[in-house]
């Protein structure tokens, strides 16, 4: 038999429930922390297939254990069940059906395509070696995200390797791209409060204006990466709000200061931290203002095992050629899948699943959708990902 052409026709008429499980998920989304509908949904799924299937102790995680009669190794695969703060603006009829709330960043998708691969290992288990840890993980979207407590309730004890994947848009549909070694990066958050002392827009000398205080760190933030980061080592520090005043004769007191850092590597991810904070403070300081800081760590850099993703770009470019594989950029967006490839070898990639009809939108967009054809090809290459593993 060839295991090739098999997985294709399995995979083939599995499709129209891949299809069905993906758009319940997307007619009924969950935030991050809140999967509760959605962890009960696909526990039901997983033990209606025969599945092994632990619920997590701290989130609404599920992790499922398929032994094979053979020996070999003990592969996790991972997807994110969680949705975002978005209303959905599709005219489709598999719209979320919750306001405010919505699928879109393929997140269904993935959940859709492990489920595929849960029902695929559990008919197969008399062919299959080793054993397979699938992980519907919670809380990806939002910091401090579902990965890191299941791997401390012990998900990859005893696991060789990690797989995940990401359905992108910008790819076309058929494209399969990744890289070796940095490809996501860390996201830091911080938040500024300046106190000044407020008062008449007339009488300045009498004030600490907190909107120029706010003004000085701003600009010099942007010195950070271009005088002390080395320009071949990619880093961003980006001020998304500023906050201050209410009426233009009024000098503000107060004004609060929103921001990122974002670094792949950890030594340039400390230095930029540290030099936020004393330069800020050295500001405020010197214009007679108080500053109060919050910092919030985000998620690591996704750093992928250089064999494992030269593996998997080999893989593919095997099964559907040269021309549909590539070599992706270093991406400044962040992912948790970050923390299971801290703690196993593996590797995190995209599967292109943009079209020019419905799949147009950028991820996190009120009309986002992908191709749901590429679950299909999201579902062989985990497969084969876990499957030739050595």
């Amino acid at each position: 038999m060839n295991v090739n052409n098999y997985l294709d026709e399995y995979i083939d008429q599995l499709y129209p429930e891949l299809v069905s499980w993906r758009r319940y998920l997307h007619q009924h989304p969950e935030l991050s922390f809140q999967e509760e509908k959605t962890s009960a949904w696909l526990y039901d799924k997983l033990i209606a297939f025969g599945c092994n299937v632990k619920r997590s102790e701290t989130s609404y995680g599920l992790i499922v254990t398929i032994k094979g009669k053979l020996s070999g190794p003990t592969i996790a695969i991972r997807a994110d069940i969680d949705a975002l703060p978005i209303h959905d603006e599709k005219d489709v009829e598999y719209r979320s059906s919750v306001d405010n709330v919505m699928h879109a960043c393929g997140h269904d998708g993935h959940t859709a395509t492990l489920l595929g691969i849960a029902k695929y290992y559990i008919e197969h288990r008399d062919q299959l070696k080793g054993e397979r840890r699938l992980i519907f993980q919670p809380a990806e979207e939002l910091s401090p995200g579902g990965a890191k407590t299941l791997i401390d309730e012990g998900v990859l004890e005893g696991v060789d390797a990690v797989y995940g994947v990401h359905l992108w848009s910008p790819l076309d549909l058929g494209k399969i791209s990744t890289k070796s070694e940095y490809f996501m990066s860390a996201v830091d958050d911080f938040q500024f409060v300046i106190t000044g002392k407020g008062g008449h827009g007339g009488m300045p000398q009498d004030t600490v204006d907190s909107i120029l205080v706010g003004s000085a760190i701003v600009q010099n933030l942007q010195t950070i990466v271009s005088r002390n980061v080395n320009p071949i080592k990619p880093a961003v520090v980006t001020i998304g709000t500023f906050q201050a005043g209410h009426a233009n004769n009024v000098i503000a007191e107060r004004a609060v200061i929103k921001g990122t850092i974002r670094t792949f590597d950890e030594e340039t991810r400390q230095m930029i931290i540290n030099k936020v904070q004393s330069v800020s403070h050295s500001i405020a300081e010197a214009y007679g203002a108080e500053l109060d800081i919050t910092l919030k760590y985000g998620y690591p850099a996704v750093y992928n095992d250089a064999e494992e993703a030269k593996r998997i770009l080999q893989l593919a470019e095997a099964y559907y050629g040269t021309k549909q594989v590539s070599l992706a950029e270093p991406l400044m967006i962040a992912e948790d899948f970050s923390y299971y490839l801290q703690k196993k070898r593996g590797c995190f990639f995209f599967v292109g699943a943009g079209n020019k009809q419905n799949a147009i939108y950028p991820h996190h967009h009120p009309k986002f959708d992908f191709d749901e054809q590429a679950m299909k090809q999201a579902m062989k290459m985990l497969i084969l990902a876990a499957d030739t593993f050595e």
